[in-house]
Order: C-alpha cells, then sequence, then structure tokens
C-alpha cells in the first residue's frame, strides 16, 4: 500500500495522534501508539515519536508506506467482505511485482497543493500552476463518465481524498485558469455553496490579483463588454454596447512598481469573467509576462516577451468573503509562487 496523507478534520482538532490513528484505521492503543514510536508518521512536515501529541485541524499527516497495510478478508459466513487493519514493521519486497493501480505513483500535485483553511462548510486551497481547477461543462459532456476517469484530475476530485475523505465531494464555486496559482474557494455542503454562489455572483467577494507585465499599465478601471469571439476566434471585448451574449467585465489596475520594461501591478475584480485579466491587459497593450493567448491587440501581431516568463505570471494574491456558516468577514493572502518572485528578483536586482 503506497504513503497514506489526509488533513486533520475539524472534528478531530485536540486528539492525540494515537487517538486519530485508532479512530480513522480502527487500531487498538497498543497497534497505533507503536505505529507513532517507529517513526512512521509525520505531522505538518515533523516526524513524530510522540503518540500523545496534540493534532490541529488542517495538519497535514502522512503515514509511511506499509506502516498500516488493509488486508480483505472473509468471516465464517460473510455476507460481505470486512476490512481488516493491521499494522507491520515494513514493507516486504517482492520480485518484479506486478502494476496495480494501488502500486501507481501518487499524483504529483498532491504535495504541491497547500490548504490555507479548513472547516466543516469550506476548504480555501492555495492551488499550484498547471493544475486545472475543476472540469468544464464542455469537457464533460464531451467525454461521459466513463472517459473522464481516463484523463488527468482536477483541483476539485483531488481534494476528497486530499482531506481524508474521498467519497465527500467539495463544490467548486469559481476558477482560477489552469496556468494561474493563488486562491480558491470550495465549499462542503449545499448551504455553503448556495451561499458563496450568491457572494460571487453579487460580486461582493473581495478578489485581488498580482501580475507582471510587458509594459506599464495605466492605472485605471476597465470596462468592457466581453464576448466568446472578437474577431479574431480570441475572447474579448465587443465595441456593440448590447451584443448578443455579452458581459460585462470591471478591472481596477494598480501599478505597484515600474521595473524597467516590466511592471507589477495588482487587479481588483469587480466581475469575474473567463480570462478576464489576462483580457483586459492584452487588449491594453501590456500583457501578462509569458501571455501567449491575448498577447496582441485584435488582428495585430504578438507584442514582444523577453521576460523569459514560461506561463502567464498572474497569482491570486487575496480572497475574502463573508463566512457561509458565521457571517463574519474572512479573508487569506497568499504569497507569489517560487517562478513568480525569481522572475521579479531577477527584475529588481537589475535596477
Amino acid at each position: 500500500m503506497p504513503a497514506i496523507q489526509f488533513l486533520v478534520e475539524k472534528r478531530e482538532s485536540g486528539w492525540t495522534v494515537a487517538e486519530m490513528l485508532r479512530k480513522r484505521f480502527t487500531l487498538t492503543w497498543t497497534q497505533a501508539k507503536r505505529i507513532v514510536e517507529r517513526g512512521h508518521v509525520r505531522v505538518a512536515g515533523q516526524l513524530t515519536r510522540a503518540p500523545e501529541q496534540r493534532i490541529k485541524a488542517g495538519n497535514r499527516v502522512w503515514i509511511a508506506t506499509g506502516a498500516i497495510e488493509v488486508k480483505t478478508v472473509k468471516g465464517p459466513k460473510p455476507k460481505k467482505t470486512e476490512e481488516v487493519v493491521t499494522p507491520i514493521a515494513s514493507p516486504k519486497p517482492k520480485a518484479k511485482p506486478k502494476v496495480k493501480a494501488a502500486m501507481l505513483p501518487a499524483n504529483p500535485f498532491l504535495e504541491k497543493i497547500e490548504i490555507v483553511y479548513l472547516d466543516d462548510s469550506i476548504v480555501v486551497v492555495n492551488k499550484p500552476a498547471d493544475l486545472t481547477s475543476t472540469r468544464n461543462a464542455e469537457e464533460t459532456a464531451e467525454f461521459g463518465a466513463r472517459a473522464r476517469k481516463f484523463l488527468p484530475k482536477t483541483l476539485a476530485e483531488l481534494l476528497p481524498g486530499l482531506l481524508g475523505v474521498p467519497n465527500r465531494k467539495v463544490v467548486p464555486v469559481h476558477r482560477l485558469d489552469r496556468d494561474t496559482t493563488g486562491l480558491l474557494v470550495f465549499a462542503r455542503t449545499s448551504r455553503a455553496a448556495t451561499s458563496l454562489m450568491t457572494q460571487f455572483r453579487k460580486h461582493t467577494v473581495d478578489r485581488r490579483y498580482i501580475a507582471l507585465t510587458r509594459g506599464i499599465p495605466e492605472e485605471n478601471r476597465i470596462e468592457s463588454v466581453f464576448v466568446k469571439d472578437r474577431g479574431d476566434g480570441r475572447r474579448g471585448s465587443s465595441k456593440e454596447p448590447k451584443p448578443p451574449g455579452g458581459q460585462k467585465a470591471v478591472t481596477r489596475v494598480k501599478v505597484l512598481a515600474e521595473l524597467g520594461d516590466y511592471a507589477k501591478i495588482e487587479c481588483r475584480l469587480e466581475t469575474g469573467r473567463t480570462h478576464q485579466v489576462r483580457i483586459h491587459l492584452g487588449e491594453a497593450g501590456t500583457p501578462l509576462c509569458g501571455e501567449k493567448v491575448y498577447d496582441r491587440p485584435k488582428g495585430g501581431m504578438p507584442y514582444p516577451d523577453d521576460s523569459g516568463a514560461t506561463r502567464p505570471m498572474l497569482h491570486a494574491a487575496h480572497l475574502g468573503f463573508q463566512h457561509p456558516e458565521t457571517e463574519e468577514f474572512v479573508s487569506w493572502d497568499a504569497e507569489v509562487p517560487a517562478d513568480f518572485a525569481e522572475l521579479l528578483g531577477k527584475w529588481t536586482a537589475k535596477r
């Protein structure tokens, strides 16, 4: 069995490590204590050998490969198979093992997903680059249920297992582009989903992005009407005041630092349209560093990009909203990822 990873739930906060293992895996106290004392458990990245150590909600727990083995056995007159959990000292290697689903490498994004906040109704996540937030409707319709299992897992599909409750789905209420990093909230109950979706629809959610651009954009409130095809096959702004299917899009741009031919900026979203920041900045003549879709005016050639960025440099740095249960306004901030910081540091050093 591969290494086990999950996040401590709110109901488990304050439990000891041994108590958590005993209840999650139906172990005896002796079995649970032995697993911890033998150094098979990490909590929040730190090795622990103390069964009495207390855990907190949101802590990531890692249990070493082979520390807990799940076997399926039959009872005397079984109606169903039963699961028996038995701790073992170490896995015994076998010659030329057959490759099974359980032996395949773990999803590479599991270690990169940061759980920023977790309770019974919501989970706030810091999404890494190159990970799709959720399956879109067109893709769902095109592939169907059987074919979708062969597609790369989305963040929404990975989260339940990461939280330790694989059968409890999360509800996406907004999304980030695959290459965009930063803060996302998912609902864990239907009540929370309804509340959050209402807030997003009314544009009361506080969302701020940090971006790196080619050129220095004007500090401005950009307002336009988006259509699926602006005339060159790309999403974008229409010159018509009320085009069919048009959606109002509003972005506030603030320059945080001028860095020669580039700039670090903040974008506040008053609306949440697909590719909104990327489109508005590209159409303004100051596209994101690394942008390859909205990097040109309508009918024009791409703007030069010598930034060295390998993806669009856009990061959802701040997220705030009214908590669905407490009704208090809560907010979080996330530092820019390593590739963003490296690029920014390189330009700052040249000044």
